[in-house]
C-alpha cells in the first residue's frame, strides 16, 4: 500500500472531529472521502497532511511514519494537497505559481530565480521553467503563463492549484473538493483532468468531494464517514447501495434539498 492511515483520530477539546478512521490507498487508483457537512472530512486531509496533529493513530507513505512531521516535510517525501479555498499566489503570475511548486524539488534560490533580469537563468532555472510550462500546458493553462493568478476564474485557479502541486512530483496527491463552484462543463473537464493526473502521470489520488456523480464516476474505493467516524468503506456501488449511507448521507441530504452535499 503506498498509504496506510492507521485508526487516526483528531479531537478539539470534548469535540471528536475525526474517530479511529483507517484506510490505505493503493498505486494507480482514486479514492473519494464523503460525508454531510462538518463530517471531518477536510479536519481528516488536514491531519494526514500534517497541518494538524493527530490525537491518536499514525499516517504512512510507502512505509515511512509522516506522523508528527511538518507539512513542508511530508510534501517533499511526496505526500501534497491542494485546499478548499484557493490558495494561490494572487500577485504572481500563472507561471510563477507554479514554479514555486517546483522549487522544493531544486536548490535555487526562488526569490534570486524571480529577481533575476530574463535572460540569464542558470541551467536548472531553466529547467524548472520548462517544466512549468509543461504541467501548464497539461492543464490548458498555456496561453495564461503571463496572467496574474488572482485574475484567472475560479475552475482555472482550481487548475492551477493542480498544475503547481503537481510540479513538486508527488507520490500522492489529495485533493479538497475539486470542483467546488464550478459549472457541469468544468466539472466534466476536471473529472478528465484527475484521471489523466492517475493514469498517465501514475500518481495516485484521494479526494474530498461533495459532487457524488464525480465521485461515483471516478472513485475505486469511497470512504464515508459520519460525524467523524467511517461508517462505510468500498466500491461506488457498495456504497451507494449502503443502508448506513442512505440513512445517515445520502438519504438526509435528499430528503432535505433533492441532492447529495
Amino acid at each position: 500500500m503506498l498509504l496506510e492511515i492507521r485508526d487516526l483520530s483528531r479531537s478539539f477539546g470534548g469535540y471528536q472531529a475525526v474517530s479511529a478512521v483507517s484506510t490505505s490507498v493503493q498505486q494507480g487508483s482514486i479514492h473519494a472521502i464523503i460525508g454531510p457537512n462538518g463530517a471531518g472530512k477536510t479536519t481528516l486531509f488536514n491531519v494526514v497532511s500534517g497541518v494538524l496533529p493527530p490525537t491518536s493513530g499514525s499516517v504512512w507513505l510507502d512505509g515511512e511514519k509522516l506522523t508528527g512531521l511538518r507539512p513542508d516535510r511530508i510534501a517533499r517525501m511526496g505526500l501534497v494537497r491542494t485546499f478548499q479555498g484557493v490558495r494561490l499566489f494572487g500577485a504572481m503570475t500563472v507561471l510563477e505559481n507554479v514554479q514555486t511548486g517546483r522549487h522544493i524539488r531544486t536548490s535555487s534560490d526562488l526569490a534570486a530565480m524571480f529577481l533575476r533580469p530574463p535572460g540569464r537563468e542558470s541551467k536548472q532555472e531553466a529547467a524548472i521553467r520548462e517544466r512549468a510550462m509543461a504541467l501548464l500546458d497539461m492543464v490548458g493553462l498555456a496561453r495564461q503563463r503571463a496572467v496574474l493568478a488572482s485574475e484567472l476564474a475560479l475552475a482555472d485557479q482550481r487548475r492551477l492549484e493542480i498544475a503547481r502541486a503537481l510540479a513538486t512530483e508527488p507520490r500522492l496527491l489529495l485533493l479538497d473538493e475539486p470542483v467546488a463552484g464550478m459549472n457541469l462543463e468544468e466539472t466534466e473537464d476536471m473529472a478528465r483532468f484527475i484521471l489523466d493526473v492517475c493514469d498517465e502521470l501514475r500518481i495516485p489520488i484521494v479526494m474530498v468531494e461533495h459532487d457524488m456523480g464525480l465521485v461515483m464516476d471516478l472513485a475505486d474505493r469511497v470512504l464515508v464517514v459520519d460525524f467523524g467516524k467511517p461508517i462505510c468503506i468500498g466500491t461506488p456501488p457498495e456504497v451507494s447501495t449502503n443502508a448506513d449511507v442512505i440513512r445517515a448521507y445520502l438519504g438526509q441530504e435528499h430528503r432535505t434539498s433533492g441532492g447529495a452535499a
